[in-house]
């Protein structure tokens, strides 16, 4: 079996991060932490671009929990809709609304058990309100940053739990937030999925490719 292939040196991932993202943040449209939970929930197996186009009629007719979660279902699976999965996804944000309606005074919870507790709120979506939000050192785990991880040796998992688990081990908790925020952003733009751009990658010296052909 051949050897791992030593990873790349965190400090230098985290300077050229910095360099190259400076202004890196979430790609999805909110105004508050309940704009942000329901348009991370709709973002499931959809884009952020799509899922921006929804959300403004979404909050105009919906603008708090306690709107949404009086809503008819068959209303919000309609707006919903172009995000694919519509019935699951409105019955989802619907009940989050009820959730946070009922148990929190119709304010989103700042921490992470309580967000897990609310109906389709998975330890990513959590991660992307606490960081984004509430100032929190997330570390949330997405398609792309999972991806990045593993191909710069930072993990040697592709389970987004056991990823984000060696992710906190090398990683200093003030940088978290922003080292997963800037990390995803390169896997959009460079460490694409298919067709990763190598020779245009500033990561490229110090990176053992784990699993690029």
């Amino acid at each position: 079996m051949a050897a791992r292939k030593p990873s790349a040196p965190v400090p230098f991932v985290l300077d050229f991060l910095a360099a190259a993202y400076p202004a890196a943040s979430v790609l999805l449209d909110f105004r508050n932490p309940f704009e942000l939970l329901v348009a991370t929930v709709l973002a499931a197996q959809c884009t952020d671009e799509r899922v921006n186009q929804v959300t403004p009629a979404l909050f105009r007719k919906y603008p708090d929990p306690r709107a949404l979660a009086a809503a008819l279902p068959e209303a919000v699976e309609e707006t919903v809709r172009p995000t694919g999965f519509f019935r699951n996804k409105a019955k989802a944000i619907l009940g989050l609304s009820a959730a946070i309606a009922e148990r929190h005074g119709g304010k989103v919870p700042a921490t992470m058990e309580a967000l897990t507790a609310l109906p389709g709120v998975g330890r990513k979506t959590a991660s992307i309100l606490l960081g984004a939000c509430f100032g929190a050192s997330a570390l949330p785990v997405d398609t792309h940053v999972g991806r990045v991880s593993f191909r710069l040796g930072l993990t040697a998992s592709k389970d987004p739990a056991r990823a984000e688990k060696d992710l906190a081990a090398v990683v200093p908790e003030a940088k978290r937030w922003e080292f997963a925020t800037r990390l995803g952003w390169h896997g959009r733009q460079v460490c694409l999925a298919r067709k990763p751009r190598c020779p245009a990658c500033g990561l490229f010296p110090l990176c053992p490719r784990n699993g690029v052909k």
